[in-house]
């Protein structure tokens, strides 16, 4: 579906009188390169499981305005795994403008989506960490860090009797990568880790 989810769940901080956990969902377009095909993915055999893996290759940090939010009970259309992967984060999943583009020209449900409020619509909004007020809305910054995913196949070169050279497919490269997602949130109390200390 070339749908790509993130969930991030952030405990409570007890000193904090917070006992629950918060969750949210970043929803992104999936690119055809970013990660290797499906149908390889399902051939992949770990060897050591247990193994703490370094990546290949690190990719630089990506910083995304979310500046949509999706509709949880029809999000579905956009992709099956919604409904599992943010069912704990059903008022706190996030998009793209730039990607709601392109799903709508593939012919999906516009009324999903939902536009959130900007800075330029708003010049009194300030990012959360600056903002004093707790129930202030702001724009929340959220980090996160995929140590190790497999994201290209590797191709190993052979010689055969007649010194043909063919490639074939003998191995899996791995990267590490790096998220910023911004975002609106109604008031700062939703956004307490993005704090300056």
């Amino acid at each position: 579906q070339e749908v790509k989810i993130f969930r991030a769940l952030i405990l409570g901080e007890l000193e904090r009188g917070q006992s629950q956990f918060q969750a949210l969902c970043f929803v992104t377009r999936l690119h055809r390169n970013e990660i290797i095909p499906s149908e390889s993915m399902a051939k992949l055999r770990q060897k050591n499981p247990r193994t703490v893996r370094q990546a290949e290759e690190v990719r630089g940090l990506e910083h995304l305005s979310m500046d949509v939010a999706v509709n949880f009970s029809k999000g579905a259309q956009l992709s099956s795994h919604i409904h599992n992967i943010c069912a704990e984060a059903k008022e706190a999943i996030y998009t793209r403008e730039e990607d709601v583009k392109f799903w709508l020209e593939k012919g999906v449900d516009g009324s999903m989506f939902e536009v959130l409020p900007q800075g330029s619509d708003l010049p009194e909004l300030q990012r959360c960490r600056l903002c004093p007020d707790r129930w202030k809305p702001c724009i929340c910054s959220y980090s996160l860090s995929i140590e190790w995913y497999p994201c290209m196949l590797k191709y190993c070169k052979s010689r055969d009797a007649a010194g043909k050279v063919s490639s074939y497919k003998c191995g899996i490269r791995s990267c590490q990568k790096g998220y910023t997602f911004d975002y609106y949130v109604p008031q700062k109390q939703l956004c307490l880790w993005d704090e300056e200390t």
